[in-house]
């Protein structure tokens, strides 16, 4: 465990100078960087106000751009390949590990999930030293084709990349710019949708 917690202290400190390069409204919206990965299911409810095919995924409040209840993010629509690196329990584990392209559908919030989604302004790294999370949808297949077999959480690495790369369709988008046709906008720092709703300030719980 001595190994685990000083690979995470010293992704810390490096991820955390990184972090403050992108922030729109608050909000830490960066095209790249280090980040953490579970699986969830039950994804026919996206907060992004669409289901759609191919591989998808939910992302922390803080980079996703809303708070539950107040639609969708400036994350939705965009793509994103990632890939996993470690597993933050079993850092020893040498893989294989995988790398796949998720459009971003939903949200992971703040409240509930303060281990993995907990990041804020004022902590804007999870308990496993990541800015930015991915919960992947087991129902669009994703979870299966990421995740190494008995391993349900990873850390690594992610790159927003063009959605003419994802394997999937969403019928369209609901707003202008990137919100589920992210071919139609830049990618981050550029504003698809924009942001929407107040940002998670409030503190992490404490373990």
């Amino acid at each position: 465990m001595k190994t685990l917690f000083t690979l995470l202290a010293l992704g810390a400190v490096a991820h955390a100078a990184a972090l403050n390069t992108r922030a729109t409204g608050g909000y830490i919206q960066n095209p790249s960087g280090f980040a953490s990965f579970t699986m969830y299911n039950g994804c026919g409810a996206p907060a992004c106000g669409k289901t759609a095919s191919g591989f998808t995924a939910a992302m922390n409040q803080l980079s996703f751009g809303a708070p539950p209840g107040l639609g969708a993010g400036d994350a939705c629509g965009r793509c994103f390949a990632i890939t996993g690196t470690q597993d933050p329990f079993s850092p020893s584990f040498p893989g294989p590990f995988h790398s796949i392209v998720v459009k971003i559908t939903d949200l992971c919030p703040v409240t509930g999930n303060q281990e993995w989604c907990g990041q804020t302004t004022s902590n804007p790294l999870n308990q496993h030293g990541a800015g930015f999370h991915f919960d992947i949808c087991q129902d669009t297949g994703g979870a299966g084709a990421f995740f190494p077999s008995g391993h349900g959480a990873l850390l690594g690495t992610f790159q927003e990349v063009s959605c003419s790369q994802w394997s999937g369709s969403d019928g369209g988008a609901i707003f202008t710019g990137a919100c589920l046709s992210g071919e139609t906008a830049g990618f981050w720092p550029s504003v698809g949708c924009g942001n929407k709703g107040k940002l998670p300030v409030y503190p992490l719980y404490v373990y």
